[in-house]
């Protein structure tokens, strides 16, 4: 083996010169001087280092001891490791972290018996065990009580809440979905919680829907507690609200009976209850989306631009046919836009809006492109104009439907200035527009029409009066001052104890001064003094510029009233991603679950973020 030496000269006398040999690791320092030369320099590095090609068995050893070095402190970091695991991983926590996965993404029960999945928990934990079928069932019903508890603690503590229920049908089979909502008393942060996902058996009745949702009311004691219970549009739940929902004004005779039909059966005693159904609420994203795939195509279809819009639709819908069907198709529309196409994966207006701009999207020569790939009719340059009104003119459209399927930042005092804006917004693109003036007037008069409703509630108005962020900037000045006295008669007519005020001077007298206790005249009454401070509050949260909702805590007489008409949703949103939370669930691929475990799954994964799924 020929040796070699690495080193390095100063260029100044006196420098220190580092040598080393490539088969020893000791190093060789010299002094350099003018005089040294480099064959000096050599002879001396051969003598220093004389024999290290003679010791090649000495090298090998010494490899070999490190080798086993190596195994031993394999060895001992794989023992440590061992150890850590052993006193991080215990089997609760492994049984814990088990139960999330199974819940979380609604797996199937079985795989807790598969080889291959004790396996991986055995080899991940380091020798602990997967858990049987049997405890994970009694981790589920423990888990399900836990939450109910937890959850019916928290909904104890709140004195507004807001409930949504839709049905949904899928493969023969119908489900009863419910959620809660509510605002926080002290961050003033919506929270929601699912209360039920039952499966309908036989047929959906006004009774059985009405009997649905007075149950969970009942069942999670809020019955009182409901402002409102928000539906969508369609006729079962309207005709259910309108058949059994109590009227003040109507005799007792006329209060709708809920029959347990089950204990009839079972040959108990005949027990009629009172049927409680809250205000119903119509669901104003549905409003808007019906206003669009209904009242919009009747003007569309009675126009000259008829044949237009079908044309070019049916080019769009064939574009994302062959994307939807096949692959190629998608894969096209990837190298060509630089950018992924999007299909409708379910049939909603706002889904179909996104799919027509990202059409538009595209330039010319891409969508020819894209077209002649896809073998279906191109583009003509009029279609192309037409789309490109299209999504300008619905952009606002669009944009209210977005804000209204908003959970966190969306109440009900939202709809009327989102209304409002929609009507000012299509108004203003009126003159410019070649194809849709006759439209914008059909969907302008159709908003109207279907929120007239809405802008004549009462609630509503307070609602969007209580929220900061409009006020009553959105009302005309002869009409402020009556919804002042408005909101002064409601503030007044609120439970004292629910108002929790730092400063009490108005209602409670006390004597500071003589100033103080001097007075003369009639005494003023203690009610007139209250009423004078509500205004006073009034007028000084209708001054304020602060939109954000923070700012209520200033004001605690209009925070209970935002409290009471702003826990209102005003769409449905919630409870239809109860039924497709992470992909839709509602199939028949129910991973081999009964009815009552399905429904004690979903409600799980749901509330994971208001209670907690295991005990640490």
């Amino acid at each position: 083996m020929e040796r070699s030496f690495i080193y390095t000269s100063g260029a100044d006398q006196g420098k220190n010169i580092i040598v080393q040999c490539n088969l020893c690791l000791p190093r060789v320092n010299l002094l350099s001087t003018s005089k040294t030369s480099t064959s000096n320099l050599k002879k001396h590095l051969d003598r220093t280092h004389l024999g290290c090609d003679a010791r090649p068995d000495a090298k090998r050893g010494r490899k070999k001891e490190e080798h086993n070095g190596e195994e031993s402190r394999h060895c001992q970091l794989k023992k440590l490791k061992a150890e850590i695991i052993s006193k991080c991983m215990t089997q609760a926590k492994t049984d814990d972290l088990i139960f999330n996965f199974i819940v979380e993404d609604c797996q199937s029960f079985y795989m807790l018996e598969q080889p291959g999945f004790r396996k991986l928990i055995a080899g991940l934990t380091e020798g602990l065990k997967s858990m049987d079928r049997v405890t994970l069932f009694t981790k589920v019903d423990q888990g399900f009580s836990r939450m109910r508890e937890e959850l019916m603690a928290k909904l104890g503590n709140v004195q507004y809440v807001c409930t949504t229920a839709d049905v949904w049908t899928a493969n023969n089979r119908s489900f009863f979905g419910m959620t809660c909502h509510w605002i926080d008393l002290d961050s003033l942060e919506r929270k929601s919680a699912a209360l039920g996902f039952a499966r309908l058996q036989g047929r959906i009745t006004f009774d059985n829907i009405a009997g649905r949702i007075h149950d969970i009311h009942v069942a999670y004691n809020i019955e009182s507690k409901v402002q409102t219970t928000v539906t969508d549009n369609g006729s079962p739940f309207v005709s259910v609200f309108k058949e059994f929902a109590v009227d003040s004004q109507e005799s007792d005779d006329d209060i709708g009976l809920y029959e347990n039909v089950g204990a009839v059966l079972e040959g108990e005693p005949e027990q009629d209850m009172l049927l409680f159904l809250p205000n119903v609420q119509r669901c104003a994203s549905h409003t808007l989306e019906l206003i669009v795939t209904e009242d919009f195509w009747q003007a569309v279809s009675q126009g000259p631009m008829c044949q237009l819009h079908y044309s070019s639709m049916a080019k769009v819908y064939a574009i994302w046919s062959k994307c939807h069907h096949l692959q190629v198709g998608m894969n096209a529309a990837d190298e060509i836009g630089k950018m992924a196409l999007v299909v409708p994966a379910v049939i909603r207006w706002n889904v179909e809006y996104c799919a027509v701009q990202k059409v538009v999207s595209f330039s010319e020569l891409e969508l020819t492109e894209l077209c002649a790939r896809l073998e279906v009719p191109r583009m003509q340059p009029e279609e192309m104009a037409f789309l490109k009104e299209y999504v300008t003119v619905f952009h606002p459209l669009a944009f209210a439907l977005e804000l209204f399927q908003a959970e966190q930042k969306c109440y009900l005092g939202l709809v009327i200035p989102t209304v409002l804006s929609l009507k000012n917004k299509l108004n203003e693109q009126k003159d410019a527009a070649n194809y849709f003036r006759d439209a914008i007037n059909a969907i302008v008069l159709a908003i109207d029409v279907r929120f007239q409703e809405l802008f004549s509630s009462t609630e509503a108005r307070i609602a969007t009066a209580t929220t900061p962020q409009f006020r009553l900037w959105w009302m005309g000045a002869s009409e402020r001052e009556e919804m002042c006295t408005l909101l002064a008669t409601e503030a007044s007519q609120m439970d004292p104890c629910s108002v929790t005020e730092d400063n009490t001077s108005h209602s409670v007298s006390t004597i500071k001064s003589e100033d103080d206790f001097f007075s003369y005249g009639p005494v003023k009454p203690a009610v007139q003094i209250q009423q004078r401070g509500v205004m006073e509050e009034i007028r000084k949260y209708v001054e304020g510029t602060g939109k954000s909702v923070e700012c209520l805590q200033d004001f605690p007489r209009v925070k209970q009233l935002f409290l009471k008409y702003n826990t209102t949703l005003p769409s449905t949103a919630p409870v239809q991603r109860l039924f497709s939370q992470k992909g839709n669930l509602v199939t028949s691929q129910r991973n081999f679950l009964t009815d009552d475990y399905f429904e004690r799954i979903q409600l799980l994964r749901y509330n994971s973020n208001v209670c907690t799924l295991v005990t640490e």
